[in-house]
């Protein structure tokens, strides 16, 4: 029997690789994130690849990570914040997993963004306030994110949201 992989998608800063690892480590599975398997094998951060090839050249390593990832099992996935936004990888990793959106809200995103130094988010660049760019980005994938499976980790500790995501994927 196959071990089907989870995948978890869900906003940056809403405990995707932390929630993960938890997960992984509980069944046994091994642990994946998709932009640090991407930064490693380029040799280049996210924020490098979006300057230097644009957003379609990383939207294009994310599908290629996902048909990859796809093949295995027992993986746990900590997905891009919008990797599952395309409908192609959303297929293509459903078909051998069980797909969870961890949400939160903005103003948790931002602290725990804020807290996590040296990590460079080029999405939440500018000059706009960091919470009303967060509230802008999460409006317009809303309805990308609704599609699946949904756990709030507002609030919570990592170890608790990962014992409600077990639970959910060995009860569904």
């Amino acid at each position: 029997m196959t071990k089907a992989n989870i995948i978890l998608t869900g906003f940056m800063g809403t405990g995707k690789s932390t929630v993960g690892k938890l997960v992984a480590k509980a069944l046994g599975y091994h642990f994946v994130d998709t932009d640090d398997l991407i930064q490693i094998r380029t040799g280049r951060t996210i924020a490098e690849i979006f300057n230097e090839r644009g957003e379609a050249a990383f939207r294009e390593m994310e599908a290629e990570t996902a048909r990859e990832l796809s093949q295995k099992s027992g993986l746990v996935i900590s997905t891009g914040g919008r990797l599952m936004l395309d409908p192609d990888n959303a297929t293509v990793l459903g078909e051998n997993g069980r797909i969870f959106c961890l949400k939160a809200t903005p103003e948790e995103i931002v602290a725990r963004i804020s807290r996590d130094a040296g990590a460079a988010r080029p999405l939440l660049r500018g000059g706009e306030d960091p919470i009303e760019r967060v509230i802008g980005l999460m409006r317009e994938r809303e309805d990308g994110y609704a599609r699946f499976r949904e756990i709030e980790t507002s609030g919570q500790t990592p170890e608790a949201v990962a014992k409600r995501l077990l639970e959910a994927y060995q009860t569904d």
